[in-house]
């Protein structure tokens, strides 16, 4: 069904302006945004995401060839959000040396990959020397590998334990080899939710600051969203128009990544939440975003199918190979811990787009037809 017949049929007098509004171009505003979430079904938000994704990027649907490496599972702040991060005390922490990690870069630089995404928890015995090392040592055996390390949560420590400015930490692990940041530690804005989930970690002005440096300094970064834990809807658009307030200031964001909350091991339990709400989240934020070029259906919280069906829903990318992610999993996740290039391309291609192979940047790699 055309998204222009589609409209002609909604008898909500708001949601049918709300959807002209995205024909035409327009940005839509706060209160919008949770009006689609409220009263809009699932038809509709997806076509009107999906036309505004083929605008942006036609029929092409991206991943990457890379590795996530998590050091260590020790850290200090035990969110309650969280199944994956442990006292170093617990007999399930672990801890990777230099050539452990160095071994992981060899294997994926070995299989064609094009980056390694390093993100864990923050133990309370590391220096901010340790954290710069492991991004030096890396680009020092593997020059071309791009290395996107270290989220904003990891930063703003550094920051404090050393008394240093965010610009110093990111102008020092730049000099390193930092090519990018990873987006996780936003979670959601809210500091109502935050104190609950997430207390003692960096807090949300925290978080854009960093970026906001990292931007300034030259030093691209994705942004993400935890929701389906106990944020309203209204909570996830403030989180969202924080994030678009900041892209129109510096430019600096590639993606936007929804992430789905999952529940099993953490003290803040609860349900996972319903693939409806997974699609939805994922248009509204294609709709809301619009000067996002990409939003990123992240195969490993969504599992697999749900995210092929996505590309369908407004987003473009799924993410990459992988290889060994543990985070999520810790925490019930029942999708695979990586995927060969080939599988990737295979689920692209089954939701009927253009399987494109990208860097770090989103530039183009290779074209599967």
């Amino acid at each position: 069904m055309q998204v222009e017949s589609l409209i002609d049929r909604i008898k909500d007098r708001e949601l049918r302006s709300i959807s002209e509004k995205v024909l035409e171009g327009k940005r839509l505003s706060f209160q919008e945004a949770v009006e689609l979430f409220y009263k809009a079904d699932l038809t509709l938000v997806g076509s009107l995401a999906e036309w505004v994704n083929r605008k942006k990027n036609g029929m092409f649907a991206y991943f990457i060839v890379n590795r996530q490496i998590n050091p260590t599972n020790i850290c200090v702040y035990q969110c309650n959000f969280c199944s994956f991060g442990v006292l170093k005390s617990d007999p399930r922490a672990y801890e990777m040396s230099l050539q452990e990690v160095l071994k992981k870069v060899e294997e994926t630089y070995r299989q064609g990959g094009r980056e390694v995404h390093i993100v864990g928890g923050i133990p309370p015995h590391w220096r901010v020397e340790d954290y710069i090392n492991l991004v030096r040592e890396i680009k020092r055996h593997f020059p071309d590998m791009v290395v996107k390390a270290w989220t904003a949560i990891e930063i703003h420590h550094m920051s404090k334990i050393s008394k240093r400015s965010y610009e110093d930490i990111l102008l020092e692990l730049k000099s390193a080899g930092l090519d990018a940041i990873p987006g996780g530690g936003a979670e959601i804005f809210s500091e109502r939710v935050r104190h609950i989930i997430a207390p003692y970690k960096a807090n949300a002005e925290e978080y854009l600051e960093v970026h906001r440096t990292a931007h300034r300094l030259g030093i691209p970064s994705n942004a993400t969203m935890l929701y389906g834990h106990i944020e309203t809807y209204e909570e996830r658009v403030e989180h969202m128009q924080r994030l678009r307030d900041l892209q129109d200031e510096t430019g600096g964001f590639q993606v936007f990544i929804p992430l789905a909350y999952w529940p099993e091991g953490t003290r803040l339990g609860g349900k996972r939440t319903s693939s409806v709400d997974d699609l939805k989240t994922i248009a509204i934020a294609r709709l809301f975003l619009d000067n996002f070029d990409h939003i990123k259906a992240y195969w490993i919280t969504l599992g697999e199918r749900l995210a092929q069906v996505a590309l369908n829903f407004g987003a473009d990318d799924l993410d990459g190979t992988i290889q060994e992610e543990k985070i999520v999993h810790s925490a019930g996740t029942k999708s695979a811990v990586g995927h060969s290039k080939e599988k990737l391309i295979k689920l692209i291609r089954e939701a009927g787009k253009i399987a494109v192979e990208r860097d770090t940047f989103y530039n183009p790699v290779a074209i599967y037809p």
